[in-house]
């Protein structure tokens, strides 16, 4: 009778095992489906997120994120990578799953494919080959774009011979490791650090963090862009070190360039050093001491002499100007993002409003005014409104010579609006 009934315990946990096995698909088989390390083949242990109906069509539209409000259920605790699955337990791809964002679910790939270091190699492979078609005139770009590149939420930037990465999930964070050694493996860097440090993570339930993950990296880089050579500080500079997604709108500034210009927001003096070959004199203006610093910096390494970089408030001096009469043959805005929710967005429509009449009042007739958005809630639509809003109030035609946005090593997903942030417009003041 007790073996009878050892019998019937024993057959009883072994097709629970045989039916957990079934549901979890051809991933490896691990002892705790929770684990975040790679496991044997370097595939990444998973459990099954079931998502909603309305989670399976953002996915089918092209989006790769799921929020958490679409999440049926899901592991009690947060993995690398999970299964998705609906209602009826039809497959519908891998992710990253988080147990604390609201974005809890970010699509890797629709395939029933192991997640593993073979995969996510492949995928960074074919990030760094389309660098190598479009990336010219530079040592520092952007090698790996989050969700652009199929790769939600890691972001590897390259300054020279030094690799900075940011894992913004839990996800990532999780792969870390792994991801370290594939870009050593591919690229032989000097030095890896992470910049871990966006609020963002915060949201993800992880600290932030500036560490160095392997090799060395010093306290200054210098880099080129644009045949203009620029010193990076990577553990205390914006984003990675620099914002590297203006590179190619320096460049279409310099076919504008002449005369005396006025740079507001210069911040590092990308657009300033660039065109000031192309000018008479160029004034570059910032509200923070260490960019105006960081700025003169780099023009001592270009030794260029007609440039001059102060303190100020761009918003106030476009007012003085005006008032005092001055007049610039091109004017270049490059403010930081004025609207970071939905809620902010009539605050910054009168913000962008309000520089970019100031800046078309002192443009000489013929004169260039180089304008930036690079708020993800002000759309190219609502920016050009604003721009037409400032030329009729400050009485100037314009016509629009160029529409452009971030550097294509930051490409836009056609299907997530989120990949696609700066909006960049040329416009020429013709009376």
């Amino acid at each position: 009778m007790l073996r009878e009934h050892h019998r019937g315990t024993i057959w009883y946990h072994l097709r629970s095992l045989w039916t957990h096995i079934l549901q979890q698909g051809p991933g490896v088989i691990v002892a705790n489906p929770q684990a975040s390390s790679p496991t044997r083949g370097g595939t990444l242990a998973e459990s099954s997120v079931v998502i909603s109906s309305r989670g399976v069509e953002r996915l089918r539209s092209g989006h790769l994120w799921v929020y958490r409000s679409d999440i049926r259920s899901a592991p009690a605790d947060a993995c690398a990578v999970v299964r998705l699955v609906d209602d009826r337990g039809r497959f519908h791809g891998r992710a990253f799953y988080s147990d604390k964002s609201q974005i809890a679910v970010r699509l890797l790939t629709h395939d029933d494919t192991p997640v593993d270091r073979a995969f996510f190699t492949e995928r960074i492979r074919r990030a760094a080959a389309y660098r190598r078609i479009i990336v010219q005139n530079t040592d520092a770009y952007r090698l790996v774009y989050g969700e652009a590149d199929q790769l939600p939420s890691l972001i590897v930037d390259r300054y020279g011979d030094y690799l900075v990465m940011q894992t913004l999930s839990q996800g990532t964070e999780r792969t870390k490791s792994l991801f370290v050694e594939i870009l050593v493996e591919l690229f032989s860097p000097k030095g890896i650090l992470e910049r871990n440090d966006p609020k963002v993570r915060l949201l993800e339930g992880l600290d932030q963090r500036v560490s160095i993950l392997y090799g060395e990296v010093p306290h200054e880089i210098v880099a080129k862009e644009n045949a203009i050579s620029f010193a990076y500080d990577l553990q205390k500079g914006q984003k990675t070190g620099s914002f590297l997604d203006q590179r190619e709108n320096h460049s279409a500034a310099r076919r504008y360039a002449a005369g005396e210009v006025l740079d507001c927001f210069s911040y590092q003096g990308g657009f300033a050093l660039t065109i000031a070959d192309k000018c008479q004199h160029v004034e570059g203006v910032d509200m923070a001491p260490a960019a105006v610093e960081s700025a003169r910096r780099n023009q001592q390494l270009n030794s260029i002499s007609n440039v001059t970089f102060r303190e100020g408030n761009s918003f106030d001096l476009l007012k003085e100007y005006d008032d005092v009469g001055r007049r610039f043959q091109m004017v270049i805005l490059d403010p930081p993002a004025f609207a970071k929710n939905r809620d902010s967005i009539p605050a910054a429509h009168r913000g962008y409003k309000e520089i970019n009449l100031r800046a078309l009042k002192i443009l000489h007739p013929g004169g260039i005014l180089l304008t930036c958005s690079c708020s993800y809630h002000i759309t190219e639509p609502l920016f050009l409104q604003i721009l037409a809003e400032a030329a009729n109030d400050a009485r100037r035609t314009v016509v629009v010579v160029e529409r452009r946005t971030q550097a294509q090593d930051h490409p836009i997903l056609l299907t997530m609006p989120e990949t696609h942030y700066l909006k960049c417009l040329i416009v020429r003041v013709l009376e």
